[in-house]
């Protein structure tokens, strides 16, 4: 096969592995009770947030804590605008008169989330973006803090420290497929762009990025856009998903949460996103489940303290950074190629002969530099 072909067959499996994953998991969720399958609706709907961040920080190696601050404007705008609007005013007198006086469908709430958390991360990345290291951290961290106290006081925008209620529940199992899928699209497509390729440049070696033209600033502020309109069509379908949601729900939990997934899964590919999303959220629901008590195939009962749930998942983080900083899938993209590497080093180690270590996937180059 020639080489370009071989680079499409890469391509493919990039994208299909994660979207395979994703329908899998679907699949058996829509096959289990009611109450067991909102977990599973709740993973594909983490998954879609979890993209959200990988566009950003995995493409960047800029940590950011505030991506779900575009989780909230998403999920609040969304609920705000799809609540019938007579029990809308009862519920929340305070509002301006034209979210009062109007009310929409499902889809174009979702698209009208995704539009706001990318318009927002897009204003708060003009001044951002030109920062780095434990600075942007903290920024970020800082806009998180912002749309909290917003959310949580401004009564003209939503119901302030009261629940966002009566929002329609319209969200099941193949509508989160779906969001997830779109996700895991549009961040494969951003990845495979050269919008894509030259922010992972500036990420490996911002000076000889700069060097060859690449403007770092601009790039990041592309990237923290389309992270900040996936979180936000995430915010969507989570308020549809719960019909209910107050600010505390997607405020500090959420944060490390969807964090931990993308470590853990390993933030340095689309793959170890989709990885760690879905199985951290499950584990999590698991654990939740847990505290009061849970029955193992009938044969044992499991009950965890409270609380315990938090602690596990923080203990698993920091033994992922200490002994596999690179996340579970080792920061690799799904690879056929890579999996039967993997299988002789597995079968040389079995024999006794001296093992090989599977080879690194290919690392994407710059093609084309742009003037400054």
């Amino acid at each position: 096969m020639s080489g370009a072909g071989m680079r499409h067959l890469r391509a493919l499996q990039t994208l299909a592995a994660p979207l395979a994953l994703l329908v899998i998991v679907a699949a058996i969720g829509a096959g289990t009770t009611a109450s067991t399958q909102q977990d599973f609706i709740t993973a594909l709907i983490s998954a879609t947030i979890v993209y959200g961040l990988y566009v950003f920080i995995g493409n960047s190696g800029v940590i950011s804590f505030g991506q779900i601050s575009f989780t909230a404007v998403g999920a609040f705008s969304a609920g705000v605008l799809t609540i019938p609007t007579q029990p809308k005013r009862l519920t929340m007198p305070g509002l301006w008169s034209f979210l009062a006086q109007h009310s929409i469908s499902t889809f174009p709430s979702l698209v009208l989330a995704a539009a706001l958390g990318a318009l927002f991360a897009a204003l708060v990345a003009f001044p951002l973006m030109r920062l780095s290291g434990i600075a942007a951290g903290i920024a970020t961290f800082s806009v998180l803090e912002i749309t909290y106290n917003v959310l949580d006081q401004w009564t003209k925008i939503g119901p302030g420290p009261n629940a966002l209620a009566l929002v329609p529940t319209t969200i099941g199992v193949w509508q989160a497929l779906l969001g997830a899928v779109f996700a895991a699209v549009v961040a494969f497509v951003y990845q495979r762009s050269r919008r894509g390729r030259l922010l992972r440049a500036a990420r490996e070696d911002p000076a000889a990025a700069r060097a060859v033209g690449v403007r770092i600033t601009r790039e990041r502020l592309i990237a923290f856009a389309i992270s900040g309109g996936l979180a936000g069509l995430g915010g969507g379908l989570l308020v549809h998903q719960l019909g209910t949601i107050t600010v505390d729900q997607v405020y500090l939990e959420l944060t490390f949460l969807t964090l931990a997934m993308l470590v853990i899964g390993g933030s340095g590919s689309l793959w170890g996103a989709t990885v760690g999303a879905l199985a951290i959220s499950l584990l999590d629901s698991w654990l939740a489940a847990a505290e009061n008590t849970v029955h193992v195939f009938s044969l044992f009962t499991v009950t965890l303290p409270t609380g315990a749930s938090d602690l596990i998942l923080g203990v698993i983080m920091a033994a992922m950074l200490l002994f596999r900083p690179q996340g579970l899938t080792g920061g690799a993209e799904f690879s056929l190629a890579f999996l039967s590497r993997a299988g002789a080093w597995i079968r040389s180690r079995t024999r006794g002969a001296p093992p090989t270590e599977p080879e690194a996937p290919p690392l994407d180059h710059v093609r084309q530099t742009e003037p400054h």
